[in-house]
């Protein structure tokens, strides 16, 4: 639902403050990474959890634009990374969308929470139970995917149960996705993968 507020700033369409965050009990704003971090900072989580391949260019950008006057707006991000990163090989993504992704994802730890959130929905489950997980994109699932792997090939430790044996076995070897009418009625479901696995009984 946060993603349709325009106040919380995660839209690069329309204007908003560079807020990003999920819940305001966190500090740490897009608002301050972008004027805030280094240029090796920005670098990093661009290319890091943005996967955006002209992550040098984003970020020195982002911080010659910011010596002139302090960037406060989505649409100023926005503008500023169009001009920068035109001739994108992701042609049909807008400029910033790599850029808003990986700021998102560090402002609101959403990777480590990925992590935490199955390993706990994992312990929850009860002999033959089963759990699934959509992702959106390669970031999350890849993570997902390594998890549901290794707890189907054998015991974790984490999970804090003791089997000589995996306790887990996969209910998709590929992940699910939706079908052209659904994406037409949804067109957020147009990036979803849905991965499942079941407790052996």
């Amino acid at each position: 639902m946060q993603l349709d507020q325009q106040k919380r700033g995660f839209s690069f369409k329309r204007k908003g403050p560079l807020d990003m965050r999920m819940s305001h009990k966190t500090s740490l704003t897009a608002k301050e990474i972008v004027n805030k971090w280094s240029e090796r900072e920005l670098g990093k989580i661009f290319r890091e959890f943005g996967e955006e391949p002209q992550w040098r260019r984003a970020a020195s950008a982002i911080v010659r634009g910011r010596r002139l006057r302090p960037i406060e707006t989505t649409t100023e991000l926005a503008s500023l990374l169009s001009q920068s990163l035109k001739g994108s090989s992701r042609k049909k993504l807008h400029p910033a969308t790599l850029v808003f992704q990986a700021l998102r994802l560090c402002v609101n730890r959403e990777l480590e929470s990925i992590r935490e959130g199955v390993i706990a929905a994992l312990s929850c489950l009860a002999p033959g139970g089963r759990g699934a997980a959509i992702s959106f994109h390669r970031l999350e699932d890849r993570i997902i995917k390594g998890l549901f792997g290794e707890v189907s090939k054998k015991p974790i430790k984490r999970l804090k149960e003791a089997s000589s044996a995996p306790l887990f076995r996969l209910l998709t070897k590929r992940p699910l996705r939706c079908s052209e009418s659904e994406v037409q009625e949804n067109p957020r479901a147009r990036s979803a993968c849905l991965r499942a696995i079941e407790k052996n009984r």
